[in-house]
């Protein structure tokens, strides 16, 4: 019996797996027998003021004041720290969970003994206090959130259903229960920042020993941030990525860049210097110097920007967290310089 049991609890995380919406009781009225909770689908609602807001499993995340375009991407932490793989979050009103256990037991595919244990904890046979109706509105059951990319430990959360009444903490026993710390995490995940294609001059193709001015446009490369919250427990953080240098990797260990770290801090707010007339006997803030040709080829210019992690949330939580970093490589034409015989 308990491989019956393991089974099916084996079960009812799979059915979780898929990443499902927490919303107000009323959309849950037209729900199919089993419910929608292995929906992999994210609901985005727009703002009368232009925000776009997208609940992912219990969580709603707020973008409009993250990285756009075709190049933006997320970011990656300078240490081994990861955002949570999965988390613990209001799941359902006593109502809902109903809904979505009885017809599993009415099934019978769980085993009779597994069945009546949770009929028993659940005391589902009282019609007014199954479930902890008599609570509604004063609580939720908690259940489990899954990343939806399903990283390493995606499956660590596997605690049963637990009640948290309104206003109160979850179990001291539960890690990764949703809290403005945890938000912050999970916003951190959603932060998508521009690209990092570097502007070269020269543009088309550089000259050997000739230094070459690279940099980012100012106006793409300023703070952005996500904010994460649970709208039924009154709890939020935001999470804020700031831009604070651009490291060169020219593709080639036959090439000198500047500074000789290949590190170009943020200087009021700009990466680099855009290069101008008059500026061809300077030494470039930013760049590198090839020594040699890239032939019929070319070189794989790497750039990475380095974003500080920071967040602020309820309850006047705040700190950091790791750095980030995003980068892309682009080819780089390096031609010999041609002397000209008169």
């Amino acid at each position: 019996m308990p491989a019956i049991r393991n089974a099916a609890r084996a079960a009812t995380v799979l059915a979780f797996v898929g990443v499902s919406v927490l919303a107000p009781q009323a959309a849950f009225a037209g729900r199919g027998k089993y419910g929608n909770n292995g929906d992999t689908q994210q609901h985005a609602e727009a703002g009368d003021d232009g925000t776009v807001s997208v609940t992912v499993g219990g969580v709603v995340f707020d973008r409009s004041k993250n990285g756009s375009g075709d190049s933006a991407g997320s970011l990656t932490s300078s240490t081994s720290w990861t955002p949570p793989p999965c988390w613990y979050a209001p799941k359902y009103t006593p109502e809902q969970l109903q809904e979505y256990l009885e017809p599993i037991w009415e099934a019978e595919s769980t085993g009779y003994q597994w069945d009546a244990e949770q009929r028993k904890k659940y005391n589902a046979d009282d019609e007014k206090k199954g479930f902890n109706k008599d609570k509604t509105g004063k609580g939720y059951w908690w259940g489990s959130y899954v990343n939806e990319s399903y990283p390493p430990g995606w499956d660590s959360c596997d605690k049963d259903y637990f009640w948290v009444d309104q206003g109160d903490p979850p179990p001291a026993d539960i890690e990764n229960a949703v809290t403005p710390e945890v938000l912050a995490e999970l916003a951190y995940a959603e932060i998508r920042v521009p690209g990092t294609e570097v502007t070269l001059a020269p543009a088309e193709a550089t000259k050997v020993n000739l230094p070459t001015w690279s940099w980012l446009d100012g106006a793409e490369f300023k703070p952005v941030s996500v904010t994460a919250s649970v709208p039924v427990l009154g709890i939020e953080a935001t999470a804020t990525a700031e831009p604070v240098s651009l490291k060169i990797e020219p593709g080639t260990p036959d090439a000198e860049t500047y500074p000789a770290s290949g590190i170009c801090e943020i200087d009021d707010g700009r990466i680099g210097e855009p290069y101008a007339k008059g500026k061809a006997d300077r030494t470039p803030p930013c760049g590198v110097k090839y020594l040699r040709s890239s032939g019929d080829g070319t070189f794989p210019l790497r750039a990475t920007v380095t974003w500080e992690i920071h967040w602020t949330g309820s309850g006047d939580a705040g700190g950091d967290l790791p750095d980030g970093e995003f980068g892309a490589t682009q080819d780089v034409v390096v031609q010999e310089i041609q002397a000209v015989n008169r």
